[in-house]
Parts: C-alpha cells; sequence; structure tokens
C-alpha cells in the first residue's frame, strides 16, 4: 500500500440522470455521450499516477467497465448529500492507513496528470490542497485527515462552495493548484479543450 490515495467520484452513465444541466441544451443522449468521454479522459489522465487509486460509484459498482480492477479499486458512495458522501470515502481511505488523500470528480476535460501530481507534492507540507473551478465550486480536495466541517452545511452545486470552505481552513496551511473549468453547462463546455473536436457533431 501507498501513502498517496487518490478517490475519484464518479456517477453511473445513465441515460437522463448524467449532466443533467448539459442535457437541457443539448439533449439525453448527447449529455450522455458526453460524461462517457469525461470519464475516459479522467480515467487516462489518473491511470499512470503514482498511487492508489479508488472509483466511487454513486449507485452500482460497474465490473466491466473501463475502470479496470487492476489499476482501480471500486466501491460505492454512501450519504445523504455529496458532503456526506465525500467525507465518507476520505474517513474509509483513511481508516486503510493512507496519509495523503485527494478527491477528484470526472467532470473536467481539462484535468491532466500533472494537475494531480502537482497537488499530492503541495500536500505534502500543507493541512489542505484545493483545485479551484472556475464555477465557484472545487474540483480538487486534498487532506491529511478528515475535517468534518468542510462537508457540512455546503450548497453543493453553487458558487458559495468554495468561499464557504475556505472559511473552514481558515486555521489550516492550505495551498491551491490552478483554476479549471469543469463541465456541468453548455457554456462550460464551450469553453473546454474538448468543444473544438466536438461542435461539429453537435449541429
Amino acid at each position: 500500500m501507498k501513502n498517496n490515495a487518490l478517490l475519484i467520484f464518479t456517477r453511473n452513465p445513465e441515460l437522463g440522470k448524467v449532466k443533467t444541466r448539459l442535457a437541457k441544451t443539448i439533449g439525453d443522449e448527447k449529455a450522455l455521450e458526453i460524461y462517457k468521454d469525461l470519464l475516459l479522459h479522467t480515467m487516462k489522465v489518473t491511470k499512470n499516477l503514482d498511487c492508489d487509486k479508488f472509483v466511487f460509484y454513486d449507485k452500482t459498482i460497474e465490473n466491466n467497465d473501463s475502470w479496470t480492477g487492476i489499476l482501480y479499486k471500486k466501491r460505492i458512495q454512501s450519504g445523504a448529500d455529496l458532503g456526506a458522501r465525500m467525507q465518507d470515502a476520505f474517513q474509509q481511505l483513511f481508516e486503510l492507513g493512507y496519509q495523503n488523500c485527494i478527491i477528484v470528480g470526472s467532470d473536467l476535460f481539462d484535468l491532466q496528470e500533472y494537475h494531480i501530481n502537482k497537488a499530492f507534492n503541495k500536500l505534502k507540507f500543507n493541512d489542505a490542497v484545493i483545485g479551484p473551478a472556475e464555477d465557484g465550486g472545487y474540483y480538487l480536495l486534498g487532506l491529511k485527515k478528515v475535517i468534518p466541517s468542510l462537508f457540512l452545511n455546503k450548497n453543493w452545486g453553487t458558487a458559495a462552495v468554495l468561499p464557504d470552505t475556505l472559511k473552514d481552513l481558515a486555521n489550516y496551511k492550505i495551498e491551491f493548484t490552478e483554476t479549471l473549468n469543469d463541465i456541468d453547462t453548455f457554456e462550460d463546455l464551450e469553453k473546454s479543450s474538448y468543444y473544438k473536436t466536438l461542435k461539429m457533431q453537435l449541429r
């Protein structure tokens, strides 16, 4: 077992259940295709990282998907809301003995391997590392231990998440990685590196 663990939060790719805000513009089928591409991108970015990797599905574990069991350990998210699910996932891995844990979502075409490596390096010397998202949330959170307040009383999916999280970290030593664009709406998609290759298919 390594000291570092990466937690990847995903949704099971079901029609009408993923990227619902994006689907309002491009429809459920195209939104599902884009989410599958996001999952594939996240897998390619993370597969060679020198850490133990855990995929946390929102509903059921998929045994025959692209997240090969050789590289990724598979678990189910547990909790009433996103905060509770993240706290539970962190707690599970700290209880296994990991010293540095980083969680990322599966919503970023702009996420690259070096962003995560940089975050692990920063976490060696800090209590927490945050990767801010352009929409006011965060796409990455690194911790050395569970800080319960980070996961409570947040309006998840809103621009208030990052400011409220920083208030909870006021007495901790923190660092940031670069701000990236996660994909929730069509406007987010248009700003992504992926859009140039996709836009002809959407017409």
